[in-house]
């Protein structure tokens, strides 16, 4: 009696799935996880969190924001940035505060010591490129091939 297995035409039409390192997802997943980690390593010395860090990144570039507009450029809903900025408010790195025109929003400003913190926080960005060895023209496409799939992901989402 012949043992050998033939497979069936059925068989050979399934897809074949893929090994864990063929995944896009999970090299970006795994590069993020990376990335955090130099980031923690760097920011523990501010006592941020990378999410902390991130907020006072977009305060940085424009102070008193809402939370809407905060949430919005850093792709995070209201539940995740809400105990986050209650804990930048702790620390007395940001301020919230009820809109006079339109009380249902909370603006968020910088104190003295979140504005402060930003001369603390400069060198991390240079740190961080150092940790990546790569060199800028290479930061820069990848961030740009980055932003171009999350954008189309985005739209088939």
């Amino acid at each position: 009696m012949d043992t050998k297995h033939t497979s069936t035409p059925q068989q050979d039409s399934q897809p074949r799935t893929p090994v864990l390192d063929d995944l896009l997802c999970f090299s970006l997943y795994a590069t993020g996880l990376a990335m955090n980690k130099v980031y923690r390593k760097l920011l523990r010395k501010l006592d941020l969190t990378y999410p902390q860090y991130l907020v006072l990144m977009v305060l940085w570039e424009r102070d008193e924001l809402t939370v809407s507009e905060i949430g919005a450029r850093l792709f995070l809903d209201s539940a995740t940035l809400t105990p986050l900025l209650k804990r930048l408010e702790a620390a007395g790195l940001v301020s919230r505060t009820r809109s006079a025109a339109d009380e249902r929003q909370v603006l968020v400003a910088l104190t003295d010591a979140g504005r402060a913190m930003q001369a603390q926080a400069g060198a991390i960005f240079e740190q961080v490129s150092c940790a990546t060895a790569c060199a800028p023209e290479e930061l820069g496409a990848i961030k740009r091939q980055l932003d171009v799939l999350r954008a189309r992901l985005a739209d088939s989402a």
